[in-house]
């Protein structure tokens, strides 16, 4: 059975698949090795809010997300030809979609904690 045209049908998704995965992890492995980021500063010199700091991560999910959305639209006109960028890229979006979600919670029961001491 052909699959795409391919003679290698199932096996070259599963190569597809790999080859997504190891990007995916080297990916992982040269941001969490050598990115470093400075400490956020406001325009006096002194650290930023929480909040700010909040917000600009909210940011930077959201155009994580739009360049995904971007970049799925691109491949679906025939732009892009390379399906392992794509995938890459929703990967990284809803990876931060997930740790967005995490934070959320995290900071629900911190909120809901200190409610209770008052108690």
């Amino acid at each position: 059975m052909k699959i795409g045209g391919t003679s290698g049908g199932i096996h070259d998704v599963m190569a597809l698949r790999q080859e997504i995965l190891k990007r995916s992890q080297a990916l992982q492995e040269v941001r969490s090795g050598t990115e470093t980021r400075p400490t956020p500063t406001g325009a006096t010199g002194q650290v930023a809010e929480f909040s700010d700091t909040l917000h600009n991560a909210m940011q930077e999910v959201s155009a994580v997300q739009k360049r995904s959305g971007d970049m799925q639209a691109a491949y679906e006109r025939g732009e892009v030809t390379d399906v392992a960028k794509v995938m890459l890229a929703r990967q990284e979006a809803g990876v931060a979609f997930e740790a967005t979600i995490q934070v959320r919670n995290k900071l629900l029961s911190a909120y809901q904690d200190i409610l209770r001491m008052g108690s």
